[in-house]
């Protein structure tokens, strides 16, 4: 099993993006998605003579990448920020070219700032068990049966609970959701950099050149015929071949429909759940009182409903929180405000009573409550590595299929999705060049 601590993943100029006043009556390629996947296919058809379109539900790109400034002086963002595997990450190119700092401070995750509630030797056996459990789902991942990753939490371990918490930051879920073969397929070089000016921002300045069509939503491809038909809330196009880039959420609950129906598909989809992560942000008054910058703080630590803390990010003057799994689903279901009052609470426990004067609320995600995402990243289902394959298969060399859930190494990354969508691109091209039927 990977490292479990490899991965955490208002307005904004940088979110235009090209947008048809109508949509055309035909194009060669449609594709259905402008988060990172959708933009990485767009990208690569860019120069390849086809007539392309990206239909997007939102009123913005980039998907589960949205970088927002809440506040004067502090970037927030609300979905992806750390470029994972970023010696292998295809968006640091892009950055490059883009104009876009990356900050390389290493992540703080594996440290503490203070030893309130989680002293140095309490840190060294806790990390002890961690790597001890990753190592033994690894081994377990070697064979042929997929199993849950739970049945290799070390039996009455006092850290078993914590252990879970980082499943949820990790995966949106507890271990019991977790495919061992699954996780092991996970590609981490261990290089985790970050976008100064925000991952989202990143994320839809590149996608600015593309032709998108926002606020449109998908109902139905209908691919009985001999072109694609697609019906959406301005009506209806036709294309030789479609891009689907959507979350599994949305193909599972069958947000868009297929026909005739394609239900290995939903059915892949279902076996790759999107998991709840969930972030808030806190302006901190008085910042030099004490906190490091890029320093790291964790809350309650013998359960599994606690979150994690990211002391002053690029020295800003607040304080980034994180949950996830049923505990981040849980808030969200409190309403708004919840993890923020959690996260106050956690952090005043630890650090004392002069914080809660300290802390405003700026900001909160809801992934699960978001209705064109249903959640934050995919995550297998023990039994169901092997869907990924499954939901990235092309259809008749017809629809073709990309984001993060369909990558077989960088799942649940936004370099993943976006390499995803050039694969399903160059799949598109070449069955253009195919004998028609």
């Amino acid at each position: 099993m990977r490292s479990m601590l490899s991965r955490r993943n208002c307005r904004n100029s940088d979110q235009r993006a090209a947008m048809p006043q109508t949509l055309p009556s035909i194009v060669d390629v449609a594709i259905i998605g402008a988060g990172a996947a959708g933009l990485g296919a767009a990208d690569a058809l860019k120069n390849s003579g086809l007539s392309i379109i990206v239909l997007e539900a939102r009123d913005r790109v980039g998907g589960r990448a949205h970088t927002i400034v809440p506040a004067p002086g502090i970037v927030f963002d609300l979905g992806c920020g750390w470029m994972h595997s970023a010696d292998k990450n295809s968006f640091i190119a892009i950055a490059d070219r883009l104009g876009f700092d990356i900050d390389k401070t290493p992540p703080p995750w594996r440290e503490q700032s203070f030893d309130a509630g989680f002293p140095a030797t309490e840190r060294q056996d806790f990390f002890a068990a961690l790597d001890a459990f990753d190592e033994r789902t690894k081994e377990a991942a070697k064979g042929d049966t997929d199993s849950a990753a739970s049945l290799y939490l070390a039996p009455g371990n006092r850290w078993n609970p914590m252990i879970d918490a980082i499943s949820g930051y990790v995966n949106g879920c507890e271990l019991d959701s977790v495919s061992v073969h699954d996780t092991a397929a996970y590609e981490d070089t261990g290089i985790n950099w970050r976008v100064r000016r925000g991952y989202g921002a990143l994320i839809a300045a590149y996608g600015r050149p593309f032709p998108v069509a926002l606020n449109t939503r998908v109902w139905r491809i209908d691919h009985s015929g001999l072109q694609l038909r697609i019906e959406t809330s301005k009506g209806a196009l036709t294309a030789a071949k479609t891009i689907v880039t959507v979350p599994t959420s949305l193909i599972a609950n069958e947000s868009i429909r297929f026909h005739p129906e394609l239900p290995a598909k939903v059915n892949a989809a279902a076996g790759l759940p999107l998991g709840v992560d969930d972030k808030v942000m806190l302006a901190l008054d008085d910042p030099e009182s004490m906190l490091p910058k890029d320093g790291n703080l964790r809350g309650a630590t013998m359960q599994t409903k606690t979150g994690a803390y990211h002391l002053r990010p690029f020295g800003q003057p607040c304080i980034e929180g994180f949950f996830g799994g049923s505990f981040a689903r849980e808030l969200e279901d409190a309403g708004d405000g919840a993890l923020a009052a959690q996260a106050i609470e956690e952090i005043v426990a630890l650090l004392g009573s002069d914080f809660r004067r300290k802390l405003k609320p700026l900001a909160e995600s809801r992934w699960a409550r978001d209705p064109f995402a249903s959640g934050a990243y995919s995550h297998a289902l023990p039994g169901h590595a092997a869907d990924r394959a499954v939901l990235a298969a092309p259809v008749d060399n017809r629809l073709f299929f990309a984001g993060e859930a369909t990558s077989p190494n960088f799942f649940s990354t936004a370099h993943g999705a976006r390499d995803s969508g050039a694969r399903a691109a160059r799949e598109a091209i070449e069955a253009m060049r195919l004998p028609k039927r």
